[in-house]
């Protein structure tokens, strides 16, 4: 008679720690901190991104560092406050809306970032090794094309491989669907890849 009660509590916790962890997502760090520090609005700068790589288009490196801590650290924030108190469920439920959350902030129409840094930070959160793949196929993508967006959809693209060879086979339909929601929020730098047309690092700034 107890197990309904039991699951009924778990499906409540996860479902608060995805809302919890959606809104703590959408929190648009770069266009707050662009804002602040007197840069203007960072949705009329560049290609109007909230991320890092648009912040750093200010000139200002500071800035751009600033997002890039803060949007990692509310996907690692999440994930850690959730398993904590709730469980393996309800972390990877947290890794999901957090990294929704940035990619659609309601604040912003649902129109925010990439999510690449936040995703980074969840996987830290969720098994560190995933997240040091991800990170080291990001670098040597970056050193041999120097494209951020080429380095995020490859290391992105091998993440759910990452999952099979670490044996982390409980987070492979995570890491799909995250895969899927990185590689749409990059169509249009996809699109800009098959015509060549696409900046690489530096470049633009």
């Amino acid at each position: 008679m107890t197990y309904f009660p039991e699951l009924l509590g778990k499906i409540e916790m996860v479902l608060f720690w995805s809302i919890f962890s959606y809104f703590l997502g959408a929190i648009p760090f770069g266009l707050l901190l662009v804002k602040l520090m007197g840069f203007g609005n960072l949705k009329e700068i560049g290609s109007g991104n909230i991320g890092a790589t648009n912040v750093l288009r200010t000139g200002s490196k500071k800035a751009a560092l600033l997002t890039l801590i803060f949007d990692f650290g509310k996907g690692l924030i999440s994930v850690i406050l959730a398993r904590y108190a709730s469980g393996e469920a309800a972390s990877q439920a947290a890794a999901l809306m957090c990294v929704i959350g940035h990619c659609y902030p309601v604040w912003l129409r649902f129109n925010g970032g990439k999510g690449v840094a936040t995703l980074l930070g969840v996987l830290f959160a969720l098994h560190w090794p995933l997240a040091l793949f991800f990170s080291l196929a990001w670098v040597l993508t970056a050193l041999f094309f120097r494209i951020s967006s080429l380095s995020a959809l490859i290391a992105t693209a091998l993440l759910p491989l990452t999952c099979l060879l670490t044996n982390e086979k409980n987070m492979l339909a995570l890491s799909l669907i995250l895969s899927a929601i990185i590689f749409w929020r990059h169509k249009d730098n996809i699109k800009r890849l098959f015509s060549l047309q696409e900046s690489k690092i530096g470049e633009d700034l």
